[in-house]
């Protein structure tokens, strides 16, 4: 009985404060929010007396508020005041709706079906952004077609489908598309002679992998002329002094030792005595270790006046390391640091053409971000 009491007592506060917050968002102006407020109440309590009637008053408010405005946009000079009509208009939808949400409040509102006036300014916001988009596109600009490209882009969110703006908007992609086409990669090395091919198809898959802008392609040159593509801009790399240094030995050796215990005996008088011993062995450590180092120049070219727009040297390097432990010995002399710098397989430096790949992980990572960095800018 008590819980049954606990739960009436709840649902009075709940309906209480509720009418109250309408009221309180009616007096703050609010008058979107509380007419959305006063249905949820009809809907719980029809016959709520202070919703009903202050249901009507904040309708009308808002009706009038959102009115204004939209005849405020329609007397501006902005040329996207569709947009904001829509907006307005879209609102007053929606308390079209949410008042047919309850029959109570149906009973003293009768709202505007404002589906035909959103309708109406969509087509005019449509409108609008599809001829500044053609205006844009017959400048025949690549910065022009980008804004372009935006501009069908929302004319087709306003009304899909809208007339042609469909290819329009295809049409200035590909006019404002940067083409950059990755040339050759020389490598300058008074000791190797190899193609660093493999670099240029790891950048290049990642570079269209990343995304770095969506009006940048960046192809590779060997492909260019069978794809028909005219290249705007090129990205031209050199490596130098790429050079792999002389294989260093280190050997070392080191004792170790422990007290283990052995186990126990018992004195004259009972008691307990632990046996210990010391048990000892030696570890013996071989590190190789190789150092490959090199410079990458790149430059980014513009195609049409040979400008270079944009230069720069990147240095990497890579150590390899091969390390093999043994010992002699006790082995319960070895603590599990000194087991884990056991084993290992004696094995020779990788070629030089694997090592360079190595060596030009960090510089890849560097000359993507480099290029992602720049090429934000458009």
């Amino acid at each position: 009985m008590r819980n049954y009491t606990r739960l009436i007592m709840a649902a009075i506060l709940f309906l209480s404060v509720s009418c109250k917050s309408g009221e309180k968002l009616y007096n703050k102006g609010r008058y979107d929010d509380a007419v959305t407020a006063f249905v949820k109440k009809l809907q719980r309590r029809p016959q709520d007396a202070i919703a009903l009637q202050l249901l009507p008053k904040a309708y009308q408010q808002s009706l009038q508020l959102h009115e204004d405005r939209v005849s405020g946009y329609l007397r501006s000079d902005d040329p996207l005041k569709w947009e904001s009509v829509r907006r307005e208009y879209r609102v007053l939808q929606h308390l079209y709706d949410v008042i047919h949400t309850s029959p109570a409040a149906l009973s003293v509102v009768q709202p505007k079906d404002y589906r035909s006036a959103i309708t109406g300014a969509q087509e005019n916001a449509a409108q609008v952004r599809y001829e500044r988009g053609m205006e844009l596109l017959e400048r025949g600009d690549k910065a022009s077609a980008r804004e372009a490209y935006d501009e069908f882009a929302a004319t087709l969110k306003m009304v899909n489908n809208y007339r042609d703006a469909r290819q329009r908007m295809e049409e200035a992609f590909e006019l404002g598309t940067i083409n950059v086409l990755v040339s050759r990669i020389e490598v300058r090395s008074p000791y190797y002679q190899f193609s660093a091919d493999q670099f240029r198809d790891a950048l290049v898959r990642n570079l269209q992998q990343r995304g770095v802008n969506r009006f940048v392609k960046f192809t590779d040159e060997r492909f260019a002329r069978g794809e028909n593509i005219q290249p705007d801009e090129y990205l031209e790399m050199q490596f130098y002094d790429f050079e792999v240094g002389q294989t260093y030995v280190d050997r070392s050796q080191r004792e170790v030792s422990r007290e283990i215990e052995t186990g126990s005996v018992k004195d004259t008088s009972g008691k307990v005595i632990k046996r210990y011993t010391t048990v000892k062995a030696t570890i013996y450590i071989t590190r190789k270790t190789v150092v490959s180092r090199g410079l990458l120049d790149y430059r980014i070219i513009d195609v049409a006046n040979n400008q270079v727009l944009r230069t720069d040297r990147i240095p990497g390097s890579y150590t390899w390391v091969n390390q093999v432990g043994t010992f002699r010995g006790d082995e319960r002399a070895l603590s599990e640091e000194d087991k884990r710098q056991l084993g290992g397989v004696d094995a020779p430096p990788p070629p030089p053409q694997e090592l360079f790949m190595l060596f030009t992980r960090p510089i890849y990572d560097q000359l993507a971000r480099d290029l992602q960095s720049f090429y934000s800018r458009l």
